[in-house]
Order: structure tokens, then sequence, then C-alpha cells
């Protein structure tokens, strides 16, 4: 039986020869069968990756090659604006992934779902909210007011302060022709590995499709936005009122310094140092230090 089925839609509707349904959203970085997936002009580059899998609605960008085997593999749409007919299957389908209304149980003050898992020596205090899909290893701590929903999973000794959001949506938006805006609903999880900190009044989005990780050891200052599909590195600092847009990444022992801006899809590498109100809007080196707007 295949995991994680969010919606049942037939293909034939936009590719009326093919006769199968798609079940999932899907990335390029992670393809799957029976998927709706996407690929823009500058990310057909990686259309091989539709080679591995069979059975998708793909929306391709008009003007590029599309192998004759994709055509035989998937359903596929040549478009103008793939991201755009990829949020428009979203709305059409009426397909908008909210989290359930659960049954919780009132435990010290929190609310926890009843099908949260739970380990041993978790502390969660009073206004705490707990969805049902979240797996908290032993010994967290989850802090007053703080609010986990969709599918979260919590390392070992990990700590939460007051008041923070982890898994609610992040912001993933197209328009149309007038302007008006589409919505792609978030499929993602949020994964929090061991010995990590978050301070208070943190977001942390979940994935778009896949997940948003952040990684054994380092430590969030309060006050911090983390977008979808974002991965921080072991051991890392990220301190308060910085913005990491969708996508970006930072490496291992970095240094993200107060109120920067990482920008969507840029890197920083390894061991780096981003000075405090940077913004950054291209990738960089391991072992560099950047500051200013943009930063240089």
């Amino acid at each position: 039986m295949m995991k994680n089925v969010y919606f049942d839609v037939d293909v034939s509707r936009y590719v009326p020869e093919k006769n199968f349904h798609v079940r999932r959203p899907a990335s390029f970085q992670h393809p799957r069968d029976y998927a709706v997936m996407f690929l823009t002009e500058k990310h057909m580059v990686h259309r091989e990756v539709l080679e591995s899998v069979e059975n998708c609605l793909v929306f391709l960008p008009d003007g590029c090659e599309t192998p004759e085997t994709l055509l035989r593999k998937h359903a596929v749409v040549i478009c103008r604006d793939p991201h755009g007919e990829y949020c428009r299957f979203f709305r059409d389908n009426n397909i908008t992934y909210l989290p359930e209304k659960e049954s919780v149980k009132v435990v010290d003050g929190a609310w926890i779902a009843d099908k949260a898992q739970i380990g041993k020596n978790v502390t969660i205090m009073p206004g705490a909210y707990i969805g049902g899909q979240c797996v908290i290893r032993d010994r967290a701590y989850i802090g007053a007011g703080a609010k986990l929903v969709g599918e979260v999973e919590i390392g070992e000794n990990v700590v939460i302060r007051e008041n923070t959001v982890i898994g609610a949506d992040g912001l993933t938006t197209d328009r149309e022709n007038d302007g008006k805006a589409i919505t792609m609903p978030q499929f993602g999880k949020v994964i929090v590995e061991r010995d990590v900190q978050i301070g208070a009044n943190v977001v942390i989005a979940r994935g778009a499709i896949d997940e948003t990780r952040i990684c054994r050891g380092t430590k969030i200052d309060s006050c911090t936005f983390i977008s979808h599909n974002v991965r921080i590195d072991e051991d890392t600092f990220v301190v308060g009122e910085t913005i990491l847009f969708g996508s970006s990444s930072v490496g291992k022992r970095c240094l993200v310094s107060g109120n920067a801006t990482l920008m969507n899809l840029v890197h920083i590498g390894d061991e780096s140092v981003v000075g405090a109100g940077a913004v950054v809007v291209r990738t960089v080196p391991e072992k560099s230090v950047v500051k200013g707007n943009p930063a240089k």
C-alpha cells in the first residue's frame, strides 16, 4: 500500500490519453511514483530524475526539449508557468491539507493530542499544544505556550522555549494573470535533531514538500523565522530576529548574527560568519565572513 497518500486526482483531466491517478506531491530532489511535480526552466537540467519514477503528472516549461521517454512514462503538461500551474492544481482540486481537529487530553495545563508520541522524562509546560503527528524523544523540554503542529519530530534533549511555533505552513504562492494570489498547500515535515536549543517566539515552517531540518547541537535565538525547506547543519548559532527564507541553508559551525536575512536558495558554507543585519543574496563559501546589504 502506498504511504503518504494526500489526495486522489485522475490525470486524464490534464492529459486525456493518460489513465492513472496521482496521490501526493513530490520535488525533483526527491521524486516519487504517482506524484504531481513541476520543473521550471532553470531546473530542466535535472529532468533525468523523472526517468527514475513513473506515472507522475509533471508540469514542464514550454520551449525546452522534453524527451519522448518522459512523455511515455508520465502525464506531461507543457506550459508557460509550471510553478503557477502546480499551485492551480491544488486550488482546482480543492486540496488544502489543513490540520484536522484532533481529540486531545489536558495534562498539567498542556493540550496533547491522543496520537502524539511522547518519550520518557519529557517536560511539557502549561499552555503548550502538541499535535497528533508529533514525535517527541526523551528528555525534551517544551515551554509554556509552544505549539507543535503537523508532522514534527523532536530529538532527545531538545529545548523549545515559550510561545515558539513549529510546523505551521510557510508562504508558497504565485499569481494569476490578473494578480490574484494562488497558494500551494504545505505537505512537508519539520525535523529537530537532538541537543538543539530553540528560543522563545521562534517560528519554524514545515517543508513545502520535503522537510525543514535543524541539525544536532544547533542553537536558535528568540524571535527567529525559519521558512519552509530550510536546513541548518550541526553546531550552528543563529542569533535573534534573523530570517531564513525558503530553501536557504546554513552549514556546520556557522554564526549567523542578529537581524540577518538569508534570501531563497542561498547557502552559507561551513564555519562561516554572517554579520549583524546582513542581507545575503548569493551563496557564501565556507570559512568566510560576510556583512552588509548586499552581504560581501
